[in-house]
């Protein structure tokens, strides 16, 4: 069991431009790492609740080690973070998502297994659990990617089934009023999700977004999109991103890592570095991921003003927020 969870202090390790990245080596028999959003700080939510945020992190964490420890697998592990977040209102996913500029909740989610099996959805409105609706169509249809999924294929899923105002907080109510009345400004975006290597070796990825604050109503940004924000593939790595998903869709974030790994032959932190220069930094765009490579060997890194994480480092959890 890992000990109480500690802010970050150690220093990242050096990479281009403006990127942060940490690296942390396996040195137990499994590996989890999950992040919580990348981006500047959302007043209403942030600033003086940084505590409510670690708290979040901490369960969502623990809810996957649990799973590895006692020997489950890395795609039960995965689901169980990121599910934990979804239903924690501060997180942009799930509950508290933020809302399109009609003033609805439309929930990106995939989930995807070094073995090359995929599962994701875009738009969910029905789903209490959008990481575990995707889940369910990478096992139980023939499919990876499905839009707007009705609340009768949730429910015949035995999957809990929500109305969409389930999902609407009075807090993302005020932040859209005030992006709408051009109150503030800055980043609107958010995503949480979660990598893991199991004792057999097994590795997943998950992602869970509302998408941007704002948004247009249809809009669907690189979480669902197998390659960009999620990605796994045994033998290289497991990725889950979170930032400006344009931008991780048209540099096909995740998979250009594993590509650098395989074809290549870059480790982890090399491909992650090189990834965020070519295809981020040097676009003037921002985000940040996690990610595991086959070995349990860890890498959590960002260019954007923040990142929630968590990740453990000699027998601690390292928060960061």
């Amino acid at each position: 069991m890992i000990n109480k969870p500690v802010p970050a202090q150690e220093e990242s390790v050096a990479a281009p431009g403006s990127i942060k990245l940490w690296e942390v080596p396996s040195d137990a028999d499994f590996a989890l790492a999950l992040h919580g959003g990348a981006g500047g700080r959302i007043a209403e939510l942030a600033d003086d609740r940084r505590r409510d945020f670690e708290s979040g992190l901490s369960r969502a964490y623990y809810a996957g080690e649990e799973i590895l420890r006692t020997g489950g697998s890395a795609l039960d592990a995965v689901c169980a973070a990121v599910a934990v977040m979804e239903d924690d209102p501060m997180f942009n996913a799930g509950r508290g998502a933020a809302l399109n500029s009609d003033g609805d909740a439309e929930l990106d989610a995939a989930v995807m297994t070094g073995d090359g099996h995929a599962g994701a959805v875009a738009a969910a409105r029905y789903a209490r659990n959008p990481v575990r609706l995707a889940r369910a169509v990478m096992e139980r249809s023939e499919h990876v990617l499905l839009v707007s999924p009705p609340a009768d294929l949730v429910e015949s899923w035995d999957l809990p089934v929500v109305t969409p105002d389930y999902f609407v907080t009075e807090a993302r109510r005020q932040q859209l009023a005030r992006l709408q009345d051009r109150l503030v400004a800055g980043p609107r975006h958010g995503t949480v999700g979660a990598v893991a290597r199991d004792d057999r070796g097994r590795i997943a990825a998950a992602t869970s977004t509302g998408g941007m604050s704002n948004q247009s109503a249809g809009r669907v940004g690189d979480t669902p999109i197998i390659g960009a924000g999620t990605y796994a593939r045994d033998g290289l790595a497991a990725i889950s991103c979170t930032g400006h998903g344009e931008a991780f869709i048209r540099g096909v974030v995740s998979y250009d890592i594993a590509a650098r790994i395989r074809y290549l032959g870059s480790k982890l932190a090399e491909a992650v570095a090189a990834t965020f220069e070519n295809e981020l930094s040097g676009k003037d765009s921002s985000g940040g991921l996690v990610c595991v490579d086959a070995s349990g060997r860890i890498v959590v890194a960002h260019n954007s003003p923040s990142m929630f994480a968590a990740y453990p480092n000699h027998g601690k959890l390292i928060i960061h927020t």
